[in-house]
């Protein structure tokens, strides 16, 4: 439509919330739809959390607070800093925002340019380019295949830093992959980015606590201390707390960097809510037993998933580090034809023919700037998981 802005024909809307409508129209109908594409905890948020929750409704905070946090939400946020990366901040640097992503997107916001670059390595969050096009400034995708576990080399974040880059965009454990970096890993790539002063580092860290085995996790800023004043280190409590909908995210920076975030957050949605920022004080001070828990019965998962996909036929699926994803390889049906006539000429046919003729629901790994794969997210019964993953394997064992 010609009114519409020149900004907006730069985006794409979101795969995921794609792949989501499309499963829930073929349930409408009527067909059995198993579906992986939704990143969120299958499980409630914790009784604690709600009842601090309902405790803010019934004690009337229910108002308007501060643009970017109330006081006592932002002292949970640098004790939490403290108590697990061992990161000193003040309140004044602390924003949360309506989500992760809003605190991202204020960044991006309140630092771009035109012709200003962000490096993402790839395979990314699908909303991670869109949002730095929205904000004028200009992605530079850097691949990670299979072969490298899905993470980038210092070499490759070298060769694409240039006199235009302003952020580095890190994320680890990864949507899509689940690849997380270790501590000697990231060092890597903190001591090169010493040598660019004027490249800034965004991390998202909001699969923090969801590792696995003897992985154990880190952010650039408690690796490399120099790194401090030029870091904005995002998380929130959506994935962990098991608290997607309650959108809640936030970070801690730099204050110049954090009040120009606040500018941006004054003027488009103003403060998040007020009862879903009493239930995060509660989720950051509350008990934090149900954490290991959580994490056991993800990691059993992550185990199946894997276990069932590579005995598919022309899939290979590493074992990734943390998060409750898995991104698989289809190179081995690349060519082939499905049993309902459907040519795979690229993982968004394979996505689309599985989820026609089984009814199994993924996210294909163009949407993610890394093909020929899929994105499954293990974040749901192991029932479902066991029969999404023996039909996927029907579905291979059926091309030709």
């Amino acid at each position: 439509m010609a009114f519409l802005s020149d900004t907006l024909a730069r985006v794409k809307p979101s795969p995921t919330i794609a792949v989501t409508t499309r499963a829930a129209e073929l349930k409408a109908e009527g067909r059995d739809i198993i579906g992986l594409g939704a990143g969120e905890p299958d499980f409630d948020t914790p009784e604690n959390i709600k009842a601090a929750a309902k405790r803010a409704i019934d004690e009337g905070r229910t108002k308007y607070t501060a643009v970017d946090g109330i006081p006592e939400l932002k002292r949970a946020i640098v004790a939490k800093f403290k108590r697990e990366n061992g990161l000193d901040y003040a309140p004044s640097q602390v924003t949360v925002g309506t989500g992760g992503k809003q605190v991202l997107y204020n960044a991006f916001m309140a630092t771009l340019n035109p012709g200003d670059e962000v490096i993402i390595p790839a395979p990314y969050w699908v909303s991670y380019p869109d949002m730095v096009l929205l904000a004028g400034g200009t992605p530079v995708v850097v691949q990670a295949p299979t072969q490298t576990g899905y993470k980038i080399t210092p070499d490759q974040l070298e060769a694409a830093i240039t006199p235009k880059t302003k952020w580095f965009l890190f994320n680890s454990p990864s949507n899509p992959t689940g690849a997380g970096y270790s501590r000697d890993e990231l060092k890597a790539l903190t001591d090169g980015l010493l040598r660019h002063p004027h490249v800034w580092v965004m991390t998202d860290d909001m699969y923090e606590h969801l590792v696995f085995g003897d992985f154990v996790f880190a952010t650039p800023a408690e690796v490399e201390p120099d790194l401090y004043d030029r870091t904005l280190t995002v998380n929130g409590v959506s994935k962990a707390y098991a608290m997607t909908g309650w959108r809640i995210g936030y970070a801690a920076g730099p204050e110049a960097l954090i009040r120009a975030m606040g500018k941006v957050q004054s003027q488009s949605t103003s403060n998040p809510c007020s009862v879903s920022q009493w239930a995060a004080v509660e989720a950051l001070t509350g008990s934090q037993d149900f954490l290991g828990p959580n994490k056991a019965l993800f990691q059993r998962r992550r185990d199946l998933v894997v276990g069932m996909l590579n005995d598919a036929p022309g899939i290979t699926c590493p074992k990734p580090e943390g998060a409750f994803y898995v991104y698989p390889s289809v190179a081995g049906c690349i060519g082939k034809t499905s049993a309902g006539g459907v040519k795979i000429t690229d993982d968004e046919a394979f996505a689309t023919a599985l989820l026609e003729e089984t009814g199994v629901a993924v996210v294909h790994g163009a949407a993610f700037g890394l093909s020929p794969n899929f994105r499954v997210s293990y974040a749901t019964s192991d029932d479902a998981l066991t029969e999404a993953c023996t039909r996927i394997k029907r579905f291979c064992e059926g091309l030709s």
